[in-house]
């Protein structure tokens, strides 16, 4: 075994997690002293394969038109045809529903291991050891991949990218590769949400609201304050299940896990399942009318009042800043 492997969907593009996910290749394959290789499903973008050949030793492209949507059987049998390939150390993934979908599946075809979330790699006597979250984030936990290949899907944002290599590029190759559609699952139909905004997980400050908003018009209130400072809304799994907001606002354990510089979390009481989502904040901010919600133990400040006070004079005071 000789490579470690990076999975980038050129669907996604070399975005800050796919960066992320590179960076943690590279420097799992200097510890293993050993190349890295990228594969690339779907027909990339010229500025993203020049991004993966500065940082890889190796890059192969699986472009075929069956892979220019994505359908979990032909990637899962894409991914394992060019893993088989090359007998990999250990195969990397994004935090993307892609990558959560596949990775298990991979480990087991490949006769491997797999886990998720993870946060930090290591190399311990020859084998991948990752740590990663447990218990709603209270804990961490690290768990050593005993069998080969280590199969990993990476948190957004816990990894650094990696730098351009000074030397030249890395060849692409592109994959001819043997696909053959699976009747037992297809897609009958897409639905693609409206939006024009950036992707939580790479927001650098966030405005969260929750149940205790008490439906969706305060959210209206959110989006005028996140406004004023770059900030994207989201919200906890309370509101999104009352419909108030889109489930792609969602943060948390159930939804997605993000990584602002400041988190501002407004009216969420703070359950452990919401705070396993929000854990690599550098900064978070709550306002809540309750003392004893959890959140306020969790953030370097907090407001004890009802926010219906407090968010139309934090626009005021913000408002007049810029002027």
């Amino acid at each position: 075994m000789s490579n470690i492997v990076i999975c980038l969907f050129a669907a996604a593009g070399f975005d800050r997690a796919a960066r992320g996910v590179a960076g943690a290749g590279r420097r799992l394959a200097d510890e293993f002293g050993v190349p890295l290789h990228a594969f690339i499903i779907g027909a990339a973008n010229p500025e993203m394969t020049e991004a993966v050949k500065a940082v890889a030793d190796a890059v192969t492209v699986a472009d075929q038109p069956e892979l220019a949507e994505y359908q979990p059987e032909l990637y899962l049998s894409a991914l394992a045809e060019l893993c088989q390939s090359l007998s990999p150390r250990a195969v990397l993934l994004g935090n993307d529903t892609y990558s959560q979908e596949l990775a298990p599946r991979l480990a087991h075809r490949l006769g491997g291991s797999a886990v998720g979330d993870g946060l930090e790699l290591k190399l311990h006597e020859g084998r991948v050891r990752v740590t990663r979250s447990v218990y709603g984030g209270k804990a961490q936990a690290v768990i050593e991949l005993k069998r080969a290949p280590a199969v990993v899907w990476l948190r957004a944002r816990a990894f650094e990218p990696a730098t351009p290599r000074p030397e030249p590029a890395a060849a692409v190759n592109r994959a001819s590769l043997n696909l053959q559609a699976d009747a037992r699952a297809r897609i009958v139909e897409r639905k693609a949400e409206a939006g024009t905004e950036a992707r939580l997980e790479d927001a650098r400050v966030i405005v969260s609201g929750g149940r205790g908003l008490g439906g969706p018009e305060p959210f209206r209130d959110l989006q005028a304050l996140a406004g004023l400072i770059g900030a994207q809304v989201a919200a906890s799994r309370a509101a999104c299940d009352a419909g108030w907001v889109p489930p792609s606002w969602q943060v948390g354990q159930t939804g997605k896990k993000v990584a602002p510089g400041l988190y501002l979390a407004v009216a969420i009481h703070g359950a452990s399942q919401h705070l396993a989502g929000i854990s690599d904040a550098k900064v978070i901010a709550a306002i809540n009318i309750d003392k004893d919600a959890p959140i306020f133990k969790h953030c370097r400040f907090g407001i004890v009042e009802d926010y219906r006070k407090v968010v139309p004079l934090l626009r005021e005071r913000l408002a007049a800043l810029q002027k």
